[in-house]
């Protein structure tokens, strides 16, 4: 069995806890490697580690860090079949979105690289006639990141390349569930000869380490993608040193289908957007408003649409739609928020239960007679169920899709321009798809409303997340 160890200060460190915590694989309930079970010491000799790194690390110029991100890029295509084996182990994802992930995130580290001669400065006009102002943008100092499962190998990328390549450390703490995928992109970053303690590896509990990286006085910023209550606790944790943070958090993306709609593309980009990694995405499609003049054949079609998705392991199978939920609690979670919805009232259309007795797969759901107060509309559910609403007129529809303490993505289906932009207008939330599946772009930026996050990332503006401002006002003699 695969034995995990934590990339602290340059090196791999051995498991000093003696404590270990198994990891699963969601398609088969086996075990397939253990990592350590990190203490607060754990973390704050990585911390420690970063704070002395980044001192001489924002001084090396921005190209020559960059430098070291594309050699990563390079090292995770050397290694694409490992990683995107891994990933389909650990997490149960297909084997196909598993290879997209891989490249994608050897991408966004390229991507992440060519800002180095691009992110600047300004210089402001003075009302004094010897005075000139200048605003520098520079490095926060330590960061760190705290990582989901369901995109567990990007997610390293898309807070470690942005806090590098602005001259920030950063110390990474990734899933408990999905882990062994971070452990070989440290050995990749060990092969890059990055200087020690510029990235670090650490391993443990969310209310153990997680709380850590969020409250140690040390730490500039914390980037968290996760739960609201995960959110909170890290706000929290951050609050007594004011530590910026930066939160990805729920989503409960509305699709809106109007009635002059492609429905077949329609049907096609929602199920693509709500079965993806089983439905585990925060940005996915949640929740659907149809127009009644389409309802009755865009039902019809969803239906057909969710029955003849390909479930099963991924490992065995290349050509499938949907692996596994990714634990038992998750399956379990799924289950009764399902049950919940038919107690309240909903009507099931297909689907509804587990598949099978091994492994945590179950079964693509569509739910019908559903209104905007049921809890599976207001719940982020997190699984591959499809609950339906009805609606007349565009203003209801955009009511009903703003009712939401969430607003992370939504997408809409028209052919008609000015709905299109009626509805983006109206719209609260970060992204709105339109006519298309939904997923972010790199150059993008990935930002959620109300309690979906605070900050966000990719792009220009993700980047400079990562930055602070330091304004100089210049007066000299005539």
């Amino acid at each position: 069995m695969k034995e995990l160890k934590m990339f602290i200060d340059g090196k791999f460190v051995e498991n000093k806890s003696g404590k270990w915590i198994d990891v699963l694989n969601p398609s088969t309930e086996e075990v397939i490697a253990r990592m350590p079970d990190g203490s607060v010491d754990d973390a704050k000799v990585a911390i420690d580690a970063a704070e002395v790194a980044q001192a001489k690390w924002e001084k090396i110029p921005a190209v020559e860090r960059a430098s070291y991100l594309i050699k990563m890029a390079e090292g995770i295509r050397k290694r694409e079949k490992e990683l995107t084996d891994i990933i389909v182990s650990e997490g149960g994802k297909t084997q196909g979105l598993a290879n997209v992930e891989v490249l994608f995130t050897a991408d966004y580290l390229e991507y992440m690289a060519g800002w180095a001669r691009r992110y600047e400065g300004e210089i402001i006009q003075s009302d004094r006639p010897n005075e000139n102002i200048f605003l520098f943008k520079k490095p926060i100092g330590v960061t760190t990141g705290i990582l989901p499962w369901n995109f567990p190998f990007f997610l390293i990328a898309r807070k470690a390349a942005p806090a590098l390549v602005t001259g920030n450390t950063i110390v990474v703490k990734p899933s408990q569930i999905t882990p062994i995928n971070a452990y070989v992109f440290a050995q990749i970053v060990e092969e890059t000869g990055l200087p020690k303690g510029v990235f670090n590896l650490i391993n443990g509990r969310g209310s153990v380490i997680g709380h850590e990286l969020a409250a140690n006085p040390k730490v500039g910023m914390v980037s968290l993608t996760g739960s609201v209550a995960a959110g909170q606790q890290t706000m929290a944790a951050a609050a007594p040193n004011i530590t910026k943070v930066s939160l990805e958090l729920g989503g409960k993306a509305p699709a809106i289908v109007m009635p002059d709609a492609d429905i077949d593309l329609a049907v096609k980009s929602i199920v693509a957007s709500r079965v993806i990694n089983t439905g585990q995405v925060c940005n996915c499609a949640e929740r659907v408003y149809v127009h009644k003049k389409v309802k009755d054949i865009f039902i019809e079609k969803l239906v057909a649409g969710m029955k003849a998705v390909k479930v099963g392991n991924p490992a065995e199978v290349k050509d499938l739609d949907m692996g596994p939920l990714v634990e038992a609690k998750a399956l379990a979670s799924i289950e009764e928020k399902v049950e919940k919805a038919l107690k309240q009232g909903a009507k099931l259309l297909c689907g509804g239960k587990r598949i099978g007795t091994k492994g945590y797969f179950f079964e693509p759901t569509v739910l019908v007679n559903v209104t905007n107060k049921m809890d599976i509309i207001q719940e982020e559910t997190f699984g591959p169920v499809l609950p339906v609403v009805e609606f007349s007129e565009i203003d209801e529809v955009l009511a009903l899709a703003n009712d939401s303490e969430f607003g992370l993505t939504s997408s809409v289906y028209t052919q008609n321009l000015d709905t299109a932009v009626k509805l983006v207008r109206g719209l609260k939330f970060g992204e709105t798809y339109i006519n298309r599946e939904n997923f972010e772009a790199m150059q993008g930026f990935h930002a959620g409303w109300r309690k979906s996050g605070i900050g966000g990332a990719d792009g220009k503006h993700g980047l400079e997340e990562y930055l602070q401002t330091h304004v100089v006002y210049l007066e000299t003699k005539d």
